[in-house]
């Protein structure tokens, strides 16, 4: 099993979708440091380069994190299918279960890598800032950008952790979705592209009423600032993501490839 995962990992870092998604997560964020207008988006304005992490995960968790996810999942089957190394693989005497599974675990573990690389590429762009002591908020705490008074940067770094943990924590489902596509169509546009569109569908539900509206995951998209109780919607998320997972696990199963 290790050694099947260690090779869904290096394949799903060696396609050319995941180093994309990697190097853009880690580029855009020092953008930042070279926008004047940034400041008049923030209420108190940038005062320290704790703030910028929440800044760079606001502006790609909605769609752009997703469609990383969607297209380097997909590709995971697609890629394989379409090069004709699937089915000789699955002729060894490999279980097919754990195939899947390893294809799984690997898929759940990009959004934290992808995280990993926003937060980074933010913290870089945040030293020109400083990570000291500030009156205000990262953004990720309570108060948000405002705060409640002096943070400090050991708390500071505790609130990123956080926030960025959760936002990976988000996106699992996206990532388990994918997956499940990926193995129904066997083709890598077609199962990015009805990630995204049930995404979309699901994030046009707001016309249904908000008992309704709850139990849909991308109405907790925002779950990674949220602060007090998470304990409801970071459940759902996860019930999400394992049924998501295990209907990959069970199609792939008796799927004829």
């Amino acid at each position: 099993m290790l050694t099947l995962l260690l090779l869904e990992f290096r394949k799903m870092l060696g396609s050319r979708s995941a180093k994309l998604a990697l190097i853009v997560t880690f580029l855009l964020p020092l953008v930042w440091a070279f926008a004047p207008r940034l400041n008049a988006l923030i209420p108190v304005g940038l005062v320290s380069g704790w703030q910028l992490p929440a800044v760079s995960i606001g502006v790609t968790l909605p769609y752009l994190l997703p469609l990383f996810i969607a297209v380097t999942v997909a590709e995971m089957i697609g890629a394989e299918t379409a090069q004709g190394t699937l089915a000789p693989l699955l002729l060894r005497p490999v279980d097919r279960v754990r195939v899947i599974a390893s294809k799984l675990i690997a898929a759940l573990a990009f959004p934290f890598l992808l995280l990993f690389t926003t937060v980074t590429g933010s913290l870089l762009a945040g030293i020109a800032l400083g990570f000291g002591t500030f009156t205000g908020g990262t953004g990720l705490g309570p108060g948000l950008f405002v705060g409640v008074g002096e943070l400090g940067g050991a708390a500071a770094f505790a609130q990123v952790l956080r926030g960025a943990v959760l936002a990976a924590v988000v996106l699992m489902p996206v990532a388990a979705l994918s997956l499940l596509f990926g193995v129904l169509f066997l083709n890598t546009a077609a199962a990015a592209l009805a990630t995204f569109a049930a995404l979309i569908v699901m994030r046009l539900m707001v016309v249904l009423p908000d008992a309704l509206q709850r139990v849909l995951p991308t109405s907790h998209f925002a779950l990674y600032v949220q602060q007090g109780d998470i304990f409801q919607p970071l459940i759902l998320l996860l019930i999400y993501t394992a049924g998501f997972g295990l209907m990959s696990v069970l199609a792939f199963d008796r799927r004829d490839v």
